[in-house]
């Protein structure tokens, strides 16, 4: 079980900071031609995903444990 402290930082690192890095990095190394640029961002994309489908995960188990 996930605390609600925790689930919110990671919901915030999910919807607004891992879209905000990837933007920056995919951004940045485009403009100075850095390597690997690509391979960083859909790095960060792939990790953003799977931290939204455990979040999606967690919030269905956890709504689905409430008493109506």
């Amino acid at each position: 079980m996930m605390s609600n402290r925790m689930y919110d930082f990671l919901k915030w690192l999910s919807i607004l900071c891992l879209p905000a890095l990837e933007t920056l990095i995919r951004v940045v190394f485009a403009v100075w031609s850095l390597p690997y640029g690509e391979e960083i961002s859909a790095t960060i994309v792939a990790i953003d995903a799977f931290l939204g489908a455990c979040l999606g995960i967690s919030s269905i188990q956890y709504k689905g444990g409430e008493s109506e």
